[in-house]
């Protein structure tokens, strides 16, 4: 891992310039710090208590990895991953794939709309169906009327709510902190608990969020600037990614301690995302249920806004366009996915295991957005002087294996199950 990041040649820090490009990766983090993300934390601390840890810590270096050099495709080719897999693969090999990628887009949707709906059931009594209606159609009426550096403020904020409050309240509660260390760093599958595992794995390493990062990143057309230009960005990009993905880790692995001590501890099965308020209790007492309500709603709203994003930028990508809220083409993918999510939603008798499993649909889907950035970023047709080298497609080839393996054996487990 060393080596590999010794080859970005960072920046002089000491400017604080690099802080003007902290951005793209927030808008990123926030798509798995989502209402769907919130129930795989909450499955694995209430179940397991720290031993799944590990998957959070393994599942943020991939992302790092994978976010770094997707980013590098927008940046070298000013293509988003959607655009270049149309215009340099086969067309049905490139529709398979991003028709797949749209149906992880809608899973993820799925979950935050829930996420929002049951929000508003917490705090106006509404039916979740009513109100994953409200919830779509807010969340398309913002990704209508914002630009891009909009919502990046609008989300950092948002993020920095729900961070600092699960955060602040690790200071608060009794955390095994010698167990907490060896569950970060200790790979364990406990008996039953590989779906868990694959949910927190498609809940921070989410398929969508790595064409929305080519995505954000195009946007800002650095392919045009010349070459020494695009370096700097290069850079620049790495950390971004690098503090924002550890800023994911840490709240991430926060809301899995706290439900551990608040949940585990006390061999509380949780069955409902409402039970995520007790969470939040030793920090806001009595207020904790209306305070969790609305960090849900907040949580929700933002991630909704970067699915739609991602869904919007893929169906676009299929017809060789860049995301554009007032193109035709971009308004579809969003409105098929939101209609597709709340359509599902109806169908949905458990809500909290569906917000468990449409985690675990994404870590399906991933190996498939992987192995088809790998092969673009790796090819000199797409990134000329800018294509990966030998060891950077090393890293990235075995994250891929890995994570094809991992769904193998979910596969075989549920078989023989």
């Amino acid at each position: 891992m060393f080596s590999f990041l010794s080859q970005v040649h960072l920046p002089d820090i000491k400017s604080r310039e690099w802080l003007r490009y902290i951005g793209p990766g927030i808008l990123v983090t926030v798509g798995f710090i989502d209402p769907g993300n919130w129930a795989a934390n909450m499955a694995a601390g209430s179940d397991y208590g720290y031993t799944l840890l590990w998957m959070v810590t393994l599942a943020t270096i991939m992302l790092i990895f994978l976010q770094h050099n997707v980013a590098h495709l927008g940046i070298v080719t000013g293509y988003c991953l959607s655009e270049a897999a149309t215009l340099f693969l086969p067309p049905r090999l490139s529709r398979f794939i991003l028709l797949s990628a749209l149906g992880a887009a809608t899973a993820t949707a799925l979950a935050e709309i829930l996420g929002m709906a049951i929000a508003l059931k917490l705090l106006l009594n509404l039916p979740l169906a009513i109100g994953s209606v409200i919830a779509a159609i807010t969340s398309g009426l913002l990704l209508w009327s914002s630009s891009y550096r909009r919502l990046e403020r609008w989300i950092i904020g948002f993020v920095s709510l729900i961070g600092l409050s699960f955060l602040y309240e690790l200071t608060l509660v009794n955390i095994d902190w010698v167990q907490a260390a060896a569950g970060w760093v200790t790979p364990q599958v406990p008996d039953g608990s590989l779906i868990i595992i694959m949910s927190v794995l498609g809940a921070v390493v989410m398929p969508h969020n790595l064409f929305l990062h080519s995505e954000i990143i195009q946007s800002r057309q650095w392919n045009l600037e010349e070459e020494a230009v695009i370096k700097k960005q290069l850079n620049y990009e790495f950390l971004d990614t690098l503090f924002s993905m550890l800023i994911g880790w840490a709240i991430n692995s926060a809301m899995i301690l706290i439900a551990a001590v608040t949940f585990f501890k006390h061999q509380i099965h949780v069955e409902t995302l409402e039970q995520a308020g007790d969470m939040l209790t030793p920090l806001l007492g009595s207020t904790a249920s209306v305070v969790f309500a609305f960090a849900l709603l907040f949580a929700g709203v933002s991630s909704t806004s970067t699915a739609g994003m991602a869904a919007g930028s893929i169906f676009a990508g299929m017809f060789r366009e860049p995301y554009n809220i007032k193109d035709l083409h971009t308004r579809l993918g969003v409105i098929v996915t939101y209609t597709a999510a709340v359509l599902f939603i109806f169908l949905i008798s458990d809500p909290f295991k569906g917000l468990v499993l449409s985690q675990m649909l994404l870590s399906i889907q991933l190996p498939l957005t992987i192995f088809l950035q790998i092969y673009l970023t790796s090819s000199t047709k797409v990134m000329g002087k800018f294509a990966n080298s030998k060891l950077h497609n090393i890293v990235l080839l075995t994250i891929g294996i890995i994570v094809s393996l991992l769904n193998i054996w979910l596969f075989i487990d549920q078989l023989s199950g």
